[in-house]
């Protein structure tokens, strides 16, 4: 046998050995997404409020008024022909027309994920950064008093409520307390006052994105914090440390080339993980700052129920979570070579 053809056939055979592991991930996460479809219609349709009613609130409706409002609604139809229709639609990438709005649910989807994904992702970057710095200062020094504070501190914020902690700081920052006036916008994304353009939007927009992605940084670093902490407090006693001190590195470039990247296979998972989860978390957040995004959305369309739109965001938000562990799974499998032997 030639050179190049032994040289091709570790090669080949990986390959087929990846192509078999994404394939597998694939199925499994197809077959969840099905089985979160199924989920959502039932808890969606058992809700308990009568969403014809809700619509025609403050307005004299007759009984046959409001019989016709459920056909044309599609309300008079079984469970099981209503969700056989969710199931056809969703697989042809329709996602329905909202009642509340009158609007087709993708055309509301693709107005407000711009400013979600802003929120989620200026948050998610600043709390990597943060979680993970604080995480590898705490566990490369574990039992000082910088890791004594920036854990409990962490694991403090960690387990206030969300909704909580966006009213303290909107009463804070915003309506100002005493005295002290507010420093940050009450809610929104803009102020429809300036009627700003250019720089002066930006700048108006930022203003209003502080509170909320604070709101979800504080929440949210201290996950990283806790998982890089005890990532790097289990590296710290692996002989290729001690062979790194005793080549004559400092302890910086130790902790910088040798116990960091390593420490951090089990954080990377977990940011990938989190930033599907990110997006739902946007829901509390949202809707205590009236920040115009996806999770905002949910919260107006619960008030009827909105049926379709909130299967509509629904499957946006599960979607992303699948798809994000899919993600995690692949990146893991490329980062760890324990994983890629298995």
């Amino acid at each position: 046998m030639s050179s190049a053809s032994t040289a091709t056939a570790p090669a080949r055979t990986a390959s087929g050995t990846f192509l078999r592991y994404l394939g597998s991930k694939l199925g499994a996460a197809l077959v969840s997404f099905l089985i979160t479809l199924v989920i959502g219609f039932v808890i969606f349709n058992l809700m308990p409020s009568d969403p014809v009613r809700t619509l025609t609130r403050g307005r004299p409706t007759s009984e046959a008024q409001l019989a016709q409002i459920r056909v044309q609604l599609g309300l008079d139809e079984p469970v099981w022909m209503r969700f056989l229709t969710f199931v056809n639609d969703t697989l042809h990438f329709r996602l329905g027309y909202s009642w509340q709005f009158q609007e087709s649910v993708s055309s509301l989807v693709g107005e407000r994920l711009g400013p979600t994904l802003l929120l989620m992702g200026t948050s998610a970057v600043i709390s990597v950064a943060l979680g993970l710095w604080l995480g590898v200062r705490s566990g490369w020094r574990h039992g000082s008093l910088f890791d004594r504070v920036s854990s409990g501190v962490s694991l403090t914020l960690w387990s206030v409520p969300t909704f909580w902690l966006g009213m303290i700081l909107l009463i804070t920052l915003s309506v100002g307390v005493g005295p002290i006036p507010g420093l940050f916008p009450a809610g929104g994304m803009t102020d429809p006052a300036l009627n700003a353009n250019g720089l002066e939007h930006v700048l108006d927009v930022a203003r209003h994105l502080v509170l909320p992605a604070l709101t979800m940084v504080l929440v949210v670093f201290a996950q990283y914090v806790t998982i890089m902490r005890s990532s790097i407090i289990d590296e710290l006693g692996s002989p290729y440390l001690l062979t790194a001190r005793a080549k004559g590195l400092t302890d910086a470039e130790v902790r910088r080339r040798h116990a960091v990247p390593n420490a951090l296979l089990p954080s990377v998972t977990v940011i990938f993980m989190h930033l599907g989860t990110l997006v739902t978390g946007a829901i509390t957040v949202e809707s205590v700052y009236s920040w115009p995004g996806l999770g905002y959305l949910t919260y107006e369309a619960l008030k009827i129920p909105d049926l379709p739109l909130l299967q509509g965001t629904f499957i946006i938000f599960s979607a992303s979570v699948i798809v994000m562990n899919l993600l995690a799974d692949v990146a893991y499998r490329f980062l760890d070579p324990r994983v890629r032997a298995q």
